[in-house]
């Protein structure tokens, strides 16, 4: 006859590793079924004997019959098996293959396709795409550029010949090169971190229906433009580039920008000289996608991006977009949909959305940070 105490609540559990997470943490991932979790640890049910994915979709069990283990050796060492439902063992494989496939391209002489890819890591390079994108942010295809174009970076500053960098960098020739960098020449990330170091910014703050509009470019385009800033606000922003005010051309730039706050759901065809995390470059790319008239909750965003438990790096990406309105941010919105918060002040964000014509119900509240 089965025991059928066999899996009492009372049992003795011997401890396991720690987390790297506490577990007010681990149990609300659990709760909200977040696979941005899945892989970290395993939910262990002393109740049922089995061990699941933070993600797994069955019944949540009760609070005092959960363990929480950093893996599902853990978790087997104390006697449970893994769930046939959600599969957790597998979340593990996936992290394995995701550290393998990150040290395989680090490596790699030549570039590899996603096809080698996935095949190397023993998936299809449908799901393996899906999976990398889930577990970084970007994919394959774009974290390859992105090496690509630090490892050139570094080679230039070595020798400063660019073609030698352009092969040494793993690109297959110039033309490769150009095809992959006319978006991204321009201020070097290195730059944007070192305070705009060796390039020239040019600047003027014009006048619009929402206030006095910083306006500030790089040869390349738009590097700043925000509200209620000055020449000093982008001294300290960039304190080692060359800062200038703006010529003729510079005016013709700032009348396109004033436009655009005008009439902020008419597309644009402004250059952007913008840089950022990858994380945060792909908040903004996603920003660029919701339409104008409608708006999207920050966990909605996370979720894009391939992070979904990334919501308050979310607002905080869009705290860090360096170009207001150009890059719409202010389209983003809690998960209950009131405002949030908006660098150029939540009167703006209103009347940016009210000149898309977005719904915003009327008890939103206008100052609710």
């Amino acid at each position: 006859m089965t025991d059928m105490n066999m899996y009492d609540t009372t049992m003795s559990i011997p401890a396991a590793r720690p987390l790297d997470i506490d577990e007010a943490t681990a149990w609300q991932a659990v709760q909200a079924r977040n696979p941005a979790y899945d892989g970290r640890f395993v939910t262990g049910v002393v109740s049922t004997g089995i061990y699941c994915r933070p993600s797994c979709p069955a019944r949540h069990p009760r609070r005092e019959n959960v363990r929480f283990y950093q893996s599902g050796e853990d978790a087997a060492a104390d006697g449970l098996r893994p769930c046939l439902r959600c599969r957790p063992d597998e979340a593990s494989r996936d992290k394995t293959a995701i550290e393998q496939a990150l040290r395989l391209l680090r490596e790699a002489d030549e570039a590899l396709s996603l096809a080698e890819l996935a095949q190397a890591v023993g998936y299809s390079p449908h799901h393996f795409h899906r999976l990398f994108k889930r577990a970084t942010g970007v994919t394959p295809a774009a974290f390859v550029r992105a090496g690509r174009a630090q490892r050139l970076e570094t080679s230039l500053e070595e020798n400063g010949r660019i073609t030698d960098a352009i092969y040494e960098s793993g690109y297959s020739g110039p033309g490769r090169f150009y095809a992959e960098a006319k978006d991204r020449l321009g201020m070097t990330p290195s730059a944007w971190k070192d305070g705009g170091r060796g390039e020239t910014i040019r600047w003027t703050v014009v006048e619009t229906s929402l206030g006095r509009m910083l306006v500030a470019a790089t040869e390349k385009g738009i590097c700043r433009l925000t509200f209620d800033e000055d020449q000093g606000a982008l001294r300290r922003r960039f304190p080692n580039a060359r800062i200038e005010p703006g010529g003729e051309a510079m005016e013709h730039l700032a009348a396109r920008a004033i436009a655009a706050v005008e009439k902020p759901g008419q597309a644009h065809d402004l250059p952007l000289d913008v840089r950022g995390t990858a994380f945060q470059e792909a908040v903004w790319r996603e920003l660029s996608r919701i339409p104008s008239g409608e708006t999207a909750s920050y966990a909605a965003l996370a979720a894009r991006t391939g992070n979904p438990g990334a919501t308050r790096a979310v607002g905080t990406a869009c705290g860090a977009n360096p170009v207001a309105v150009l890059i719409p941010c202010h389209r983003a919105l809690r998960s209950d949909g009131s405002l949030g918060g908006y660098a150029g002040g939540l009167e703006r964000k209103v009347a940016l959305l009210e000149r898309e014509g977005a719904q915003r119900p009327e008890q939103l509240p206008l100052l609710d940070e």
